[in-house]
Parts: C-alpha cells; sequence; structure tokens
C-alpha cells in the first residue's frame, strides 16, 4: 500500500524511452539497463514512502480523502518504520547508482542525488514543493527529462536532441498521473493548507490542464518522427484509452471513478512508452 504500485510506470516508463533511444543508435548495455530500472523504481517507491510519512504529519492525509488508506495516517505502520523504510529504499537506490557512476561518470551521482532530493521534499522538509503547488513541475522534470536523457546517458555518454524530445511526452504523462491525484484529494489537500496546483487552479481548469498535458503527449510525437521515423507514432494507438480517461477526469469526483483513473494512466504511460520503445527501435 505505501509502495503505490499503481504509480511504478512512472518510474518504469522513461528508463524504456531512454535505453531504447541508445539501442537504436547500436548501444547497449544490458547491466547499466537494470541498474537504471532498480534505481528509478527504488526512488519512486522511496518518493511515496516519504510522501506517506510527510503528508500524516503535517495532516493532510485525514479519514475523509477520496483516495486509498495511507499506511502512517492510518496507524497501519508506525511513523518510524515507514521512516525507516524510506531509508532503506533510498539506500538501495544508491547501490544500483555505484555501477552507473563507474560506467558514467560523476554526473550519474548528481542526477542520483537530485532525485533523491527532490523524492524528498517533495511533501518533507521545511518548505515542500509539493506543497506550493509546484509538484507537476518537478515530476515532468525528473520522471521526464531526468529519467529519460540519464537512462540515455548511462548507455552512451552524450545527450542528443532526440533524447531531449522523446522526454516530453513520457513528463507530461508522468505529471497527469499526479495531476488526477490532486483533483481526487483537491478539498481535503485545501484544508490542509496544501496548496497543489490543483487547489490554485480549482477544479474545472485542473480537468482542462489534465486533457492538455495528454494531447501535448501526443503532439510530441511529431518532431520525434521527422527526426526518427514514422514508427514513433506508434502511441498513436493508445489515443482512445487517453480519450476515455479524460472524460473520466472531466465528468467524474467520486473516489472510485478517479482511483481508477489514476491507475489508467499510469497504464497509459506504460503502454505509449513501451509502443514508443518499440517504435524507436524500429526507426
Amino acid at each position: 500500500m505505501a509502495a503505490r504500485l499503481r504509480t511504478l510506470p512512472a518510474a518504469v516508463a522513461p528508463v524504456l524511452v531512454g535505453t531504447a533511444l541508445a539501442g537504436q543508435a547500436g548501444e547497449f548495455d544490458p547491466i547499466a539497463f537494470v541498474a537504471a530500472l532498480l534505481g528509478a523504481l527504488f526512488i519512486q517507491v522511496g518518493t511515496n514512502l516519504a510522501n506517506d510519512y510527510s503528508d500524516a504529519r503535517r495532516g493532510a492525509d485525514t479519514e475523509d480523502r477520496l483516495g486509498p488508506v495511507r499506511v502512517t495516517a492510518g496507524g497501519l505502520v508506525p511513523p518510524r518504520q515507514v521512516l525507516i523504510a524510506t531509508y532503506v529504499t533510498f539506500g538501495l537506490a544508491v547501490l544500483c547508482g555505484i555501477y552507473l557512476i563507474v560506467v558514467a561518470g560523476w554526473v550519474l551521482l548528481a542526477i542520483g542525488a537530485a532525485s533523491i532530493v527532490a523524492g524528498v521534499l517533495y511533501t518533507g522538509g521545511p518548505r515542500p514543493y509539493g506543497y506550493a503547488g509546484l509538484g507537476e513541475l518537478f515530476v515532468f522534470l525528473f520522471f521526464g527529462v531526468v529519467a529519460v536523457t540519464g537512462s540515455y546517458y548511462v548507455q552512451i555518454q552524450d545527450l542528443p536532441w532526440q533524447a531531449f524530445v522523446a522526454s516530453v511526452p513520457v513528463g507530461c504523462i508522468a505529471a497527469a498521473i499526479l495531476v488526477v491525484n490532486n483533483v481526487r484529494d483537491l478539498e481535503t489537500d485545501r484544508r490542509a493548507g496544501k496548496r497543489t496546483l490543483a487547489v490554485r487552479m480549482g477544479r474545472e481548469r485542473t480537468r482542462a490542464f489534465y486533457a492538455g498535458l495528454l494531447a501535448v503527449a501526443y503532439v510530441a510525437l511529431i518532431p520525434l518522427a521527422l527526426g526518427l521515423t514514422a514508427w514513433v507514432l506508434a502511441p498513436l494507438l493508445t489515443v482512445p484509452l487517453a480519450v476515455r480517461l479524460a472524460r473520466v477526469v472531466r465528468t467524474r469526483t467520486d473516489g472510485p471513478s478517479l482511483n481508477g483513473a489514476l491507475a489508467g494512466t499510469g497504464q497509459l504511460q506504460l503502454a505509449f512508452c513501451v509502443l514508443l520503445s518499440a517504435g524507436i527501435l524500429l526507426s
């Protein structure tokens, strides 16, 4: 429950895309791929644990929230155990990063350290950026730009423009996952003083923002196709799922529907990025 498995596609997807770009260029280190994938998963789980702990301490996870029960606020796990699990998980991410630093240099140390700090400060620290409406921006940067380009860099110590373009749709859909979460929790977040982007923008504009993020993800495929081949347009096969999810987010306010949309957006990202990776490799 604390790991929030439905959010893990946000960690897997960018590693697949970045590695596929490297493979298309003729380079593939399977150990680096596994290390990057495990490192990304551990950072995501560690961030979720840190969020569970910090939100409980700040009173954001109340009994009337529409989302799943959080283990700290719900009294299912003692706060100290959640905190220890957070340290252990981030520690495992560091272990994965050791190999990446060896093969790709100390720039990976900076990337890994920044990712862990961003995960902790999302809802932790004296001025958590998740409480200031910056969560979606940081998700776009770290689960899009940083994760895709970093996964490419560990394979080939270079950063072509295609890696940055490919990171845009990945980051947009990752940010959309958080948007659904924040639309669902809008009222309880407002009462807790958590000024998420949804709280600041209001429900209707946030719903439109969700649809806009998905639209940008598909539009961003065009320059990538021009730089590679039309195979990278394969993610267009997921448009019906995206339309269905946007309709749910636009029209529903109940917890079960939005929880389903949250899981569905994670599935959309994984399907989108698997197809994008396959298209890149076929280019």
